[in-house]
């Protein structure tokens, strides 16, 4: 494991988890969303962020958090193991809650340099909000990376699957 991508829905806990893992294993960590928002919410171009991408994955080793299907193509190149967080819908729908509770409360910046915030609004009463994503994707990601783990991609890659919290901190524990 030296090019490691770690999947699953909005709220599932990839960015946790990918850091957790990354400083186990002593490599950089790349979060996508960081690479992808700017400041005001608003976001690099696709051509921009495939590049940006591009040349952090040229490195030996790394673990990248993220699921955004236009860089498919590209991660695809480099992954050499996809870790797949495929936690119930109810344990998902938790976390994400209780996450954007705690961020609209905090006002927390989630990244560095952006001012980017979460507030009540947008994550309770905006079209814009990622419990309304992950409710309305949870299902179609589900499928998606059923539908991959079983694919000639999973042929030349290794393919994990975590399951539950648990299955998580054992699988960190032995990495």
């Amino acid at each position: 494991m030296n090019r490691i991508n770690v999947i699953g829905t909005s709220g599932s806990g990839k960015s946790h988890f990918s850091r957790r893992l990354a400083e186990k294993l002593d490599v950089p960590y790349i979060e996508m969303d960081a690479i992808f928002w700017l400041p005001n919410w608003e976001h690099l171009e696709t051509k921009d962020f495939l590049l940006e991408l591009q040349s952090l994955m040229e490195q030996k080793k790394w673990v990248l958090d993220g699921n955004q299907s236009k860089t498919n193509t590209l991660k695809w190149r480099y992954v050499d193991t996809i870790v797949w967080l495929d936690y119930s819908f109810f344990h998902t729908f938790k976390q994400i809650l209780f996450r954007s509770l705690k961020r609209s409360w905090s006002k927390q910046e989630i990244w560095e340099g952006t001012g980017n915030r979460e507030s009540f609004r947008r994550n309770f009463l905006s079209s814009k909000s990622v419990i309304l994503w992950m409710l309305q994707n949870y299902w179609k990601t589900k499928q998606k990376y059923t539908k991959l783990f079983v694919s000639e991609l999973a042929d030349s890659v290794k393919v994990i699957r975590i399951k539950s919290p648990k299955q998580a901190e054992l699988f960190l524990a032995n990495a």
